[in-house]
């Protein structure tokens, strides 16, 4: 079998809530997760009777809820009420039978482990092995009166907290693909056992309500499906097909008890995406319940906007809207109605162009802000985690029974196959890259944000609720970066631009097919190189592909003028400063002039300094441009920044330093992380070290790395080269805050 290896090289040029609106009028707040969360955790009963007195949707007391129930019997033969829908079918609608950029498998994929994507899904699946199942589905058991061994999960998935179970449904769907992606037997027994306990729940059926239940629902389904779809469970199809038809009878009680009105009343909360998840099972079962109850949530007034090509959606809650459209999306899929291609692909572009962050993110405090006002919204709560991975999940495309798996694609994928524009791969790429995989804090299992803040001056440690717990928060956007560990067609690039693919025909295949790569926007043609075992190929323009056939074998407002968002390739960079937030662009004529790129070499120059004392650790610190010693930080907190230094070799030309440990016997400078451009120096005998410019004090900032004064061979000394026979020390027994002399 022969080997196929393509790699690419590139070199590249750099080039508060808002008010909210429904399509009704009872108090908007109450669609921000964040907001509802506080309030049924306040115990301040009169704010909860001010935010409810207008609250109208479909009631929650016991008599109401009873009359709208099924018979639990739902196998019996009634009389339907009769919901005939007329659509037409088109043959060979635009992109349907379409070859270009074919999905694969996801069990056909595998991540190098040492990739950013590869070490992310590592981290992913060492937190979904945590969690454990009797505590995941605690709340399920009380809720049938069955037994409930072990303690349930805190933070949204308490059982007094009425979004409990959304996580489950998470945990179902992400499971399953990453199960599917890594083939573990521990991550199958345990999502097994989950479907397992949840079948049992649904004999024993109990009903107390919720006040977002088919956001809820809608998780739970998604997570059946996946379970069946990625990993053969069919038990898990029979627990959602159940639950659907539930849902059918449900919902066909509220519309001839009351109206279709009323039910379109119930879309005013967060419903997920029950079309999605509904069009999907219709695309498996052909049953035509399963393509009638999906259109009744395919949210009309709502949809009725991009359907008409207005941009109007400021003032919207961004989260419970993007999945109404991402499942108006699969109905094209399903139907071939160009209506619904319409919809999705002009809410993608004034999302895109009017409504994004250069994160590809979208929304500030939960809702969309005025088109092309962003540079005004920058603060803690950009982004909400979820509307960046809704935007990425567009639909599933029509599959047949043999071809389910790996027939999920994304949103801005799903445009692409269509139009075959490569802006659309651009902003998935862009998206992942800085929205979904930046969430996540580094390699610690289970430790997320809920909003990405960018605003100047916040950090991702005082961002909107800070940094998760790994069993204690399970917010909404907990399921974003456990969700998103799909393998994309379009390329993932390396921390030095590069990509390399290696991969091998199916024996006996012999037939010509194409293999396509984005080269991308920002990429630079000078300089660019691509090679197939080792045979030199053409590189095209970017924004465009490189196709292998062969046999495998405007509107600114001056006061914002300035803004602007520096990318690396797909990565966009932070900027580090101490209290100055405008860069010193001089004479600089180009974007690529503002800044000088760091060698990689200095990645390795990075260190922290810690002491024992006591029972306690302390870490060398910058303290307002003094060092002292701090308790040891958290990791991902301001704290770890300010304990962080680059060792600086004075004779850096002629000697070549791969580890700190390298460096001890030579002189160096100590360069703090958060202050680049300034360095420790001592101010005399017994005086306090402190930050200055490293032009000015550069006698005084000189230090010889020694070996540990205390023997230790796994510490270092400062020896000053200045003042003969002085080290810098801290003494023996101290306190946060001592000065370091």
């Amino acid at each position: 079998m022969k080997i196929f290896v393509l790699i690419v090289v590139f070199l590249f040029v750099f080039c508060g809530c808002v008010s909210g609106k429904e399509c009704t009028n009872h108090p908007t707040q109450l669609s921000s997760h964040s907001f509802r969360y506080e309030l049924l955790a306040s115990k301040n009963e009169s704010w909860k009777a001010e935010m409810f007195q207008h609250y109208h949707l479909i009631p929650t007391d016991d008599s109401a809820w009873s009359s709208l129930r099924p018979s639990k019997v739902l196998g019996e033969e009634e009389e339907e009420f009769n919901w005939a829908m007329m659509y037409r079918k088109i043959k060979n609608y635009d992109g349907s039978n379409s070859n270009f950029l074919k999905e694969m498998s996801l069990h056909d994929v595998r991540l190098d482990s040492d990739s950013l994507h590869g070490r992310a899904q590592q981290t992913n699946l060492e937190y979904l092995l945590m969690l454990d199942v009797d505590r995941l589905v605690w709340s399920f058991r009380k809720t049938a009166n069955l037994s409930t061994p072990g303690l349930p999960y805190r933070g949204w998935e308490a059982p007094d907290t009425e979004l409990r179970g959304h996580f489950v449904g998470h945990y179902l769907s992400a499971s399953a693909q990453m199960w599917a992606s890594t083939h573990h037997d521990t991550l199958k027994e345990k999502m097994s056992a989950v479907v397992s306990a949840l079948a049992t729940c649904q004999e024993k059926i109990a009903i107390k309500p919720v006040w977002a239940p088919y956001y809820t629902i809608h998780k739970i389904l998604a997570g059946l499906l996946d379970q069946y779809t990625f990993a053969g469970n069919t038990q898990a199809l029979r627990v959602m097909t159940w639950m659907v038809e539930y849902f059918y009878k449900r919902v066909q009680n509220v519309i001839s008890i009351y109206s279709i009105e009323r039910h379109w009343l119930s879309l005013n909360e967060e419903t997920g995406g029950m079309n999605d998840v509904l069009y999907r099972l219709y695309s498996i079962t052909g049953d035509q319940k399963h393509l009638v109850l999906p259109h009744l949530f395919d949210k009309p007034c709502f949809l009725g906007l991009p359907a008409v090509q207005a941009d109007s959606i400021s003032g919207f809650h961004a989260n419970t809207h993007i999945p109404i459209v991402i499942g108006s999306q699969l109905r094209y899929k399903v139907t071939g109605d160009p209506l619904y291609k319409i919809i999705g692909t002009y809410f993608m572009n004034i999302v895109n162009s009017s409504h994004s962050y250069a994160t590809g993110g979208t929304s500030v405090g939960e809702f969309w802000s005025e088109p092309k006002r962003l540079a005004s919204t920058l603060e803690q709560k950009n982004e909400e985690s979820c509307t960046t991975y809704n935007m990425l999940n567009v639909s599933i495309l029509e599959c047949s029974k043999k071809d389910m798996l790996g027939c999920f694609v994304e949103v801005s994928r799903h445009l692409f196959r269509w139009t075959k524009e490569v802006a659309y791969a651009d902003y998935y790429e862009r998206a992942v890259t800085n929205g979904v995989l930046s969430i996540q804090r580094g390699r610690d299992p289970g430790v997320m944000i809920y909003m990405l803040p960018l605003g100047r001056g916040d950090s991702k440690a005082r961002s909107h609720r800070g940094w998760g717990t790994k069993f204690d928060s399970f917010w909404c956007c907990y399921g974003t970066i456990v969700l998103d560990q799909k393998v994309d067609p379009v390329v993932s690039w390396d921390p030095y631009l590069r990509t390399t693919y290696t991969f091998s025909p199916k024996e006996g295949a012999g037939q010509s097919s194409t293999f396509n790569l984005r080269i991308p926007v920002w990429a630079s043609s000078s300089g660019a190189k691509a090679a197939i075992n080792a045979q030199d190929l053409p590189v095209p323009a970017p924004s465009s592909f490189l196709s292998l056939t062969r046999n495998w074998s405007p509107d600114d407002r001056p006061q914002y003028a300035s803004i602007q968002a520096i990318l690396y390739g797909p990565y966009l960079l932070a900027g580090l400063t101490s209290d100055d937030w405008d860069i010193k662009t001089g004479s600089a004529t180009s974007f690529s002039d503002w800044i000088t790129p760091i060698p990689v070499s200095h990645n390795s120059h990075l260190v922290s300094l810690s002491q024992e004392s006591g029972n306690s650790s302390f870490v060398f610190s910058n303290s307002n441009q003094s060092i002292t010693m701090e308790k040891f930080p958290e990791a991902g907190t301001d704290a770890a920044l300010h304990a962080t230094f680059r060792l600086i070799l004075k004779d850096a030309t002629s000697v070549k330093v791969m580890s700190p440990k390298e460096a001890i016997g030579k002189s160096v400078m100590l360069e703090p992380i958060d202050w680049p451009g300034m360095v420790v120096v001592h101010q005399g005998t017994n005086g306090n070290l402190g930050i200055a410019n490293s032009e000015t004090r550069r006698t005084s900032s000189s230090f010889r790395l020694v070996a540990g004064m205390d023997g230790n061979d796994k510490t270092v000394s400062f020896k000053s080269e200045s003042q003969r026979g002085c080290y810098a020390y801290s003494g023996t027994n101290y306190n946060s805050g001592t000065s370091i002399n």
